[in-house]
């Protein structure tokens, strides 16, 4: 069973990696799904909201996907993919990986998860109609994964940001709307540890590229600043048939999104309608300098490739 053409987003959370994947689901022949790594967990046993608004249990779409994947959510065991995610889908196994020394039951195990995404994207295809899906999980580990199976037609959208930007953003508190019978909200870490995380995650997906797979770098601070541009080049790159009516309203700036099928990911997975993409650089003047200090030393050979500015107490935009 082939899994067809999957789009793959990349990088860091915090980083524009959902309202880019809304923009490429407004597109013919493409469907969004959102975070599918945490969907097992969040849509499968806690039935919280798809991004139509509904309980997962209760959403035509993907009742209809979990029928023709598994023959019905019930027969799968979550309890066995989470297993088989703690054994497999991990960033520590990613160097193993690139050096070739893992054993016979890893890659038994790694085979057996594969097998359950590469199920669900042929269902997603079956169901939707649509020839490309877009998973924005963004684990990295997760992607090298995908990148193994000779049913997955792999390309990575690797997105970035400066990571100040993405270390700030993981200091906020921001409440999942997906959760309706408590109040839940998003993790938050560290600056220092999210620097780190950013240095390693990155390197790794650069690693990628150099092992073959088709990869796309494409920066949030561009996205934001022309999105049109931004979705118009990522169309291209993976062979997207491109209607900027489809995506656009009545300029450049404005998205008009509709309701999307996402089985997780961030909150704005939730808007619809005329979405006006902004760049929010408000890290730069409430993010504290030592706090700037220790991310750029962290991150500071990326800093430089991917063209962002050394701290400073002015306002860091990305050079060019």
């Amino acid at each position: 069973m082939s899994a067809g053409r999957v789009v793959y987003v990349g990088g860091m959370g915090r980083s524009g990696s959902t309202l880019l994947e809304r923009a490429l689901a407004q597109l013919p022949g493409v469907c969004g799904i959102g975070e599918t790594v945490y969907m097992w967990q969040r849509g499968v046993v806690n039935d919280e909201r798809c991004g139509c608004g509904v309980a997962f249990s209760r959403c035509p779409f993907w009742t209809e996907v979990g029928e023709r994947a598994f023959g019905g959510w019930a027969n799968v065991d979550t309890d066995h993919v989470a297993a088989l995610r703690r054994k497999a889908d991990d960033v520590k196994h990613v160097p193993g990986l690139l050096l070739g020394v893992h054993t016979a039951s890893w890659h038994r195990a790694a085979a057996e998860y594969v097998s359950y995404y590469e199920r669900l994207y042929a269902a997603v295809r079956e169901v939707s109609g649509c020839d490309v899906v877009v998973d924005s999980s963004k684990v990295t580990s997760l992607a090298y994964l995908l990148a193994r199976s000779p049913r997955v037609d792999l390309s990575l959208v690797h997105i970035l940001r400066d990571p100040r930007a993405v270390a700030y953003s993981w200091t906020k508190v921001v409440r999942r709307p997906e959760v309706t019978d408590s109040e839940a909200y998003m993790p938050r870490y560290s600056p220092t540890y999210m620097g780190a995380l950013y240095s390693g995650h990155h390197v790794l997906l650069e690693a990628l590229r150099l092992r073959g797979v088709p990869t796309l770098n494409l920066r949030y601070e561009d996205f934001a600043d022309a999105p049109e541009v931004a979705v118009r080049r990522t169309a291209a790159f993976a062979h997207l048939e491109y209607d900027r009516d489809a995506v656009f309203g009545a300029d450049d700036r404005t998205l008009r999104l509709e309701t999307v099928h996402t089985a997780s990911g961030n909150p704005s997975r939730f808007r619809t309608g005329a979405v006006d993409v902004r760049r929010d650089d408000s890290w730069t003047e409430r993010m504290p300098l030592r706090q700037k200090a220790v991310v750029s030393a962290l991150t500071s050979p990326l800093l430089a490739a991917y063209r962002y500015r050394p701290v400073s107490r002015n306002a860091a935009t990305p050079r060019g």
